[in-house]
């Protein structure tokens, strides 16, 4: 799991009571934590608080929470802690928790660490300035999570100036039995089309020009509202909004893929032929025990049917490893299955017993060392087969949205191609760069290098 920061930005004016106390907010964990953690910083900024990247100059430290796994856990409360070492200094004056630890642990959370003011579960986010304006406000907002933000609501992108995350739905409805999402975050809620268009329109206005939407089940968008929403029609929406170039899906659910969305996969060039499509195992008896409600062979069929309808689709999936009972002919299969499926990304978790999951309850628990032998083994071979798929685009000429100086050189460039999504994939790095080029525009560029998961290439002038 990351952390991320976000950056200092100028104060919004505005009539709010922050009157410019300054504060420092932490973001751990996955995209979807990230928006929630945007929307905050957005009320706090027109609540006139200033947001600063060095804790140690904050009178208030909010930490946004994680708890999908246990190590995102342990990272939560270490972060916490350490943060609240500047509360007993006396530099911080008030500490606040939010997010997925807190909805998981509710009110327990009060005891255990005497140090946080307040807490805010997952569907509470939204309180974050009333909460710090107020002097007799609860030291506790945890309840089932209803709320999902909307186009009114004051958001900060803190990804980069040409890219950007729209969530699209909140919770789920499945009952996977590894997952505690559900409890974490309720049941499926979608936006509708027009807020979403709104703000991905604000977004653009600012620059955005790839839209990547995140969801718990983003195949499941808009069956709550019961009014023929579906994905086909978000993204012909969201693809028409003036500014937006790329529009990017993440986490599909395998289950009934709607047509409307492989149409739109196929033919909308706005729309990246990406599709993030979470398998988590291929034997038989895993996916039985993991309550996925399908077989390999019903997989092996939603991937065709897919790569029949979208020719040249890049697929993204993740499994896990060393689910209870899983033995070595139920890892061989799955081994088999991602030689034969050659998926041009793949992430790879151990399997953690969380608690409150009917997984944990299972009989024959996979020893650790046996779980990290086997996602070494699946790593070793998807990085394999993700150089051979790159090895494939050399002297090809692709667009890329070049997005940031790198890290490994100021002479370097970094971008992504509609195969990367950001973050989790890989990056195209940028050399001998013509002056005309500017961060956050989308350049052809001709690829003259690959390793096992980046690519190296120059911009056509």
């Amino acid at each position: 799991m990351s952390q991320t920061t976000t950056s200092s930005r100028p104060v919004i004016p505005g009539s709010g009571t922050g009157a410019g106390k300054k504060v420092h907010l932490v973001s751990l964990g996955c995209p979807k934590n990230r928006i929630d953690s945007e929307v905050m910083v957005g009320q706090l900024q027109g609540e006139s608080y200033e947001l600063v990247d060095d804790p140690e100059q904050a009178s208030i430290i909010v930490v946004n929470t994680c708890s999908f796994i246990q190590p995102a856990t342990e990272e939560s409360i270490e972060t916490v802690l350490e943060l609240a070492k500047l509360k007993a200094s006396g530099s911080c004056e008030k500490l606040v928790v939010t997010g997925c630890m807190v909805q998981r642990y509710g009110a327990s959370l009060e005891g255990e660490l005497p140090e946080v003011d307040h807490f805010l579960g997952t569907g509470e986010y939204h309180r974050i300035a009333d909460v710090l304006s107020r002097t007799d406000a609860p030291r506790s907002y945890v309840d089932v999570p209803m709320y999902i933000h909307d186009e009114m609501a004051p958001r900060v992108n803190s990804w980069s100036a040409a890219s950007a995350y729209l969530k699209i739905s909140e919770g789920c409805d499945h009952r996977c039995s590894f997952c505690i999402i559900p409890t974490l975050r309720g049941r499926l809620r979608s936006r509708t089309i027009p807020s979403l268009v709104t703000e991905a329109q604000r977004l653009a206005d600012q620059g955005v020009k790839e839209l990547n939407l995140v969801s718990q089940d983003s195949t499941a968008y808009g069956r709550d509202l019961r009014n023929g929403t579906g994905l086909g029609a978000l993204l012909q929406a969201l693809s028409e909004v003036n500014g937006v170039d790329w529009v990017r899906l993440h986490y599909a659910y395998p289950h009934g893929l709607p047509e409307g969305l492989l149409d739109q996969l196929a033919n909308n060039p706005k729309v990246c032929r990406y599709l993030d499509i979470p398998l988590q195992h291929a034997s038989g008896p895993m996916l039985k025990a993991m309550r996925r409600g399908v077989t390999r062979a019903g997989q092996e069929r939603i991937l065709e049917r897919v790569r029949e309808h979208v020719p040249n689709v890049t697929v993204r999936s993740t499994f896990i490893v060393g689910f209870p009972g899983e033995t070595d002919a139920d890892f061989d299969e799955l081994y088999d299955f991602l030689g034969e499926q050659r998926f041009h990304h793949v992430g790879v978790f151990t399997y953690f017993p969380e608690d409150g999951t009917p997984g944990a309850e299972l009989p024959n628990q996979v020893p650790d060392d046996v779980k990290l032998e086997r996602q070494a083994r699946l790593m070793d071979l998807q990085r394999k087969i993700s150089g051979e798929h790159l090895a494939g685009m050399v002297d090809e000429i692709v667009p890329v949205l070049i997005e940031r100086t790198s890290d490994e050189s100021e002479l370097l460039l970094e971008g992504r191609t509609q195969t990367q999504a950001p973050d989790v994939d890989g990056k195209v790095y940028l050399a001998d760069v013509p002056a005309d080029v500017q961060l956050g525009t989308i350049r052809p560029v001709r690829i003259v290098q690959a390793g096992d998961y980046d690519l190296v290439g120059h911009v056509i002038a």
